[in-house]
């Protein structure tokens, strides 16, 4: 029996994706910014700032496609791009002003969908839920290494 519902609760992973990341693109309507922009914008809001490895490290991707992700978002005035004293060629992004404030409102738009979500559940449920969410892939991530 858990070997089953670990199954399907992996399997689900890929559906609960895409409805969030459907939410998630319903929120940025009239915002000009894609999912993908969003997403380096909430890591420099979060982290500070970041050169494209260091983005691609926190988003689990490969820095080729971190990369495209900030030439989008640069080209959009929402991050800007800066020297680094420590790499000639690895450029420094950080968010520009409207880039944080957007990102502000944003995030707080979904913590009220979170908020909304959350209200028939308990707090012990979504620790337990996110407990083995993040367990199983810490699992999954150390097999697939192992393979390389």
């Amino acid at each position: 029996m858990k070997a089953e519902q670990l199954h399907q609760l992996i399997w689900e992973s890929r559906p609960l994706m895409q409805a969030a990341e459907g939410c998630v693109e319903a929120g940025l309507a009239g915002t000009k910014l894609t999912v993908r922009m969003r997403a380096v914008l909430e890591i420099l809001y979060k982290h500070g700032e970041q050169t494209v490895p260091e983005l691609a490290a926190r988003l689990e991707i490969q820095r080729q496609y971190v990369q495209v992700m900030c030439n989008e978002a640069l080209a959009s005035g929402f991050i800007e791009q800066r020297t680094n004293p420590r790499h000639k060629r690895s450029p420094i992004m950080a968010l520009t002003d409207h880039g944080s404030i957007l990102i502000q409102e944003i995030i707080a738009n979904e913590m009220k969908i979170m908020k909304e979500m959350g209200e028939n559940l308990s707090n012990e449920d979504i620790a337990t839920a996110l407990k083995v969410v993040l367990a199983v892939s810490d699992n999954l991530k150390k097999r697939a290494r192992k393979k390389e």
